[in-house]
């Protein structure tokens, strides 16, 4: 059975899916699920290492997950996890280093399907022009960088 419980971000509320063994999707803010009570235990681990994220007490996340995905998503999705905290790197780069150094359009859609945002920091990815685009929308990219103080470059940050 999958539980879900939601938490207070300052990026939004976000809804943690999972079960005692692992997590299995996180909601950026704006879903339309509910949350349920849980004491799974995955959920809870999760919930807690995203309250230390944004106390700024944790950087990297080491919880269970079981993304489902076709091999280059799940390739993608490793190398989002080696971007480190604070900084941003191109769709293009993501690609060169899964070996596919014309896939960018491929990494922004496999960006797109990340079960996990947050811990597998797909926001971390931005386009060679400037944000790019998010599953949650660029105000929640936005957020993220900054709370993470990264910098970046992007024409439409003035408009924000």
């Amino acid at each position: 059975m999958i539980a879900r419980t939601s938490l207070r971000t300052p990026i939004g509320t976000l809804l943690i899916e999972g079960n005692d063994d692992v997590i299995t999707t996180i909601h950026l803010p704006g879903t339309t699920l509910r949350a349920t009570t849980t004491s799974a235990a995955a959920v809870l681990s999760g919930v807690q290492q995203l309250e230390e994220y944004f106390a700024r007490e944790r950087r990297d996340f080491d919880l269970p997950l079981a993304p489902t995905g076709t091999a280059f998503q799940q390739a993608v999705w490793r190398a989002l996890t080696t971007i480190p905290y604070g900084t941003t790197q191109t769709y293009g780069d993501v690609a060169r280093r899964v070996g596919r150094p014309k896939a960018f359009r491929a990494v922004g859609t496999a960006n797109g399907a990340n079960p996990y945002p947050v811990v597998v920091p797909c926001h971390r990815v931005v386009a060679s022009s400037g944000l790019g685009g998010y599953a949650g929308g660029l105000r929640c990219k936005i957020g993220l960088l900054d709370f993470e103080g990264a910098t970046w470059s992007d024409r439409t940050r003035r408009d924000r």
